[in-house]
Order: structure tokens, then sequence, then C-alpha cells
């Protein structure tokens, strides 16, 4: 069973800890504070344990010529990509201001560093962990630099290899032990041919010492649902307000019902979890008390007869007797009485029956 750890104040992740559900709200706020107070709100009466934001500090993250292409996007909220991205991008202030909105509601906030800096300051923020967003995860240095600031960690997978995620384990491990890996395909919205739930399993096998978890941009709720069935300790999925929002995260995200919904089913499954242990439970002995059948007797049995298969059935009985699982360790066995046809076989008629029937 792969390791615990603290991800947040009093709350663990990994064995049998309950699913950490992160929703993501990153850029789907519009760039609009009061939006984002309101997603956060939103999360938390829908569940969620945790609000995350994206955060970037722009010119670390792009390039010049980057900001300065022209971006024509039905989504683009300026005529350059960097005049979108400062659109929606919060500043110090502004997250210092989030920040307090979730501690004031109870709700646990964080971002994904979306470059170092970014990283500098989130750690000045004290979030509780860090989130790695999938297109960091093969940034080796940032990685390095992410993981000696001490914060538990959560490394996102998206358009990774198995090697490199061999890679990231090497890197981080010695460093701070504390981090998970999701499971994640980088596409909006993912089609459910490009899952691949069963990486988890192969992650689970590969990093035995870590929690795994899942981060998904499909539509609707039935995938992650699933992920938590396989395992995942940790679950990601972006949220919104209106999927027709502009935005071209809105349509993979979802909103507040859904996310209702989906904390609602993860945590139902989890309790359908349950044991390994087989057996029968409190629950079913009324079931079992009216159903449950016994061994009888087919014909006549004369007193001293010694029991063979062919003078002996199974049927709902009353009294109850030898359950049918017992029908062969009779076989052999004398009895003490006169059994009538369809009589049950219960202990009193079967002679030395503690000693010589192991049922």
């Amino acid at each position: 069973m792969a390791r615990e750890f603290e991800l947040c104040p009093g709350r663990r992740v990994g064995g049998e800890q309950p699913c950490f559900i992160i929703a993501e709200i990153g850029q789907n706020h519009q760039g609009d504070l009061d939006i984002a107070k309101r997603m956060i709100r939103m999360v938390k009466d829908c569940g969620a344990d945790c609000a995350k934001f994206q955060k970037s500090e722009l010119e670390y993250k792009f390039n010049k010529k980057a900001l300065e292409r022209p971006y024509t996007s039905k989504h683009s909220w300026g005529k350059t990509y960097g005049e979108h991205k400062r659109h929606l991008e919060f500043s110090h202030d502004q997250y210092r201001e989030l920040k307090k909105y979730a501690e004031e509601i109870g709700i646990f906030f964080t971002a994904s560093g979306m470059d170092e800096m970014a990283v500098e300051f989130l750690h000045e923020l004290d979030v509780p962990f860090f989130k790695v967003g999938s297109g960091d995860t093969n940034n080796f240095p940032y990685l390095e630099k992410t993981a000696k600031k001490g914060r538990p960690m959560v490394i996102s997978s998206g358009m990774q290899s198995m090697n490199t995620m061999h890679q990231v384990y090497e890197i981080v491990k010695p460093i701070n032990p504390n981090f998970c890996f999701l499971q994640c395909t980088s596409a909006y919205p993912l089609q459910p041919e490009d899952v691949n739930l069963r990486v988890i399993s192969a992650y689970q096998s590969a990093f035995p010492d870590i929690p795994i978890g899942y981060s998904g941009h499909e539509t609707g709720i039935a995938i992650s649902v699933a992920a938590v069935a396989m395992g995942a300790k940790v679950l990601e999925r972006h949220v919104t307000l209106d999927k027709t929002w502009k935005g071209s995260d809105h349509q993979a995200s979802l909103e507040p019902n859904e996310l209702a919904e989906l904390v609602k089913a993860i945590r139902t499954v989890e309790k359908a979890m349950g044991s390994p242990v087989k057996q029968l439970l409190p629950c079913e002995m009324a079931c079992n008390e009216k159903l449950g059948k016994s061994v009888v007797a087919k014909v006549a049995i004369p007193e001293g007869a010694i029991l063979t298969l062919d003078m002996l059935t199974v049927k709902v009985g009353e009294p109850k007797g030898f359950p049918p699982e017992c029908i062969f360790d009779l076989v052999g066995q004398k009895v003490k009485k006169n059994i009538e046809e369809d009589e049950t076989i219960t202990e009193q008629v079967v002679e030395n029956h503690v000693k010589k029937v192991k049922c």
C-alpha cells in the first residue's frame, strides 16, 4: 500500500485515506475577482477539498515573442497572447485576498505554479502544497527547485512517458518524499479512448511507495468515479460556473451540479469498496433466514442408515439444517433416528456430527 503523507494541515492522502478532491478553477474565473470568489464558494458547497488556481509570472513563463504573438481565437481576451494572459492573471494582492477568503469559508487553497517565479510567490503565500502542471513535469530544474521548498507536491503526467516519470521520481524522491503522481492526458475535452485509466495501475506497480491519483479533462463524471474505484487517492477536475462562457477550458469543466454529483458518487464508491474479506454479513441475515437453503431428506431414511448422496437434496427448509456446502461431508455419516422424506437434516439426527461433519 502506498504510504500516506499530510497534503494539507490535518488532511492526509494515500493508504486508506479518502480521495482528496481538487476543484481546478484555473483561469475559468474570466479574470474577475468576484467570479473567482463565487467559484471558491461553489466548490466548497459542492464538497470538494481544495480550490485550485493557476499562477504565472508571465515574463518567466513565456518569451517575448510568445507574448507578442497575435491571438485571434474566439476565446481571446486580447489582440496578443500576452494581452489575453494578462487579462486572466490575478496580482499577488488579489491572490492573497482569494486565499484569505478560502480560509474564511473553510476550504484549502492552492495554485499550480506555472514557472519558477510563480512557485516562489506561492511559497511566500504559504499554500499547503504545490501542484505541478503537466507542462512542467519534464522541466527538471523547476522540479528540483520546487521539491527543495519542502512542501508536498502533486505532479500531473500529461504529455509525458513512463521513462520521464521514472526520471521525475528519481529527482524528487531524495529531496522531498511527500509527493504523488496523477495520471493525466492533456486534451480539452478529453475523449474516453485517450484516458488510459490503466496507467493508474501501472503507476501503482512502478511507484508503490507514493499515492497515485487522476487529473481528468473529460466530460461527465463516470471516468473520474472509475479512477477512484481503481485507487486514485487524489482527483483533480476543472470546474466552471457556465460551460458556455468564453475560454477553452470551460467545455472540459464540471458545472456545480456535476461537481456535487461527482463528490457524492466518489464518497459512495469509497464506502462500497469496503473490505476484501468475503463473509456472511449482518445485513444478509434476513435474506439468509428467508431464502437460505438446507440439506433435506430426498427419501425416507431409517434409523441407523449410513447417508449416501442419493438420499439427500437441497431445499429451502424449515427448520434450518445443514447448509448446502455440507452435503458431501454428510455422506457416510450414520443417522440416529428415523428421518421422514422432505425433512430437514439437522445436527440432532446425525451421529457424532461435531467431530465428523466439517461444516
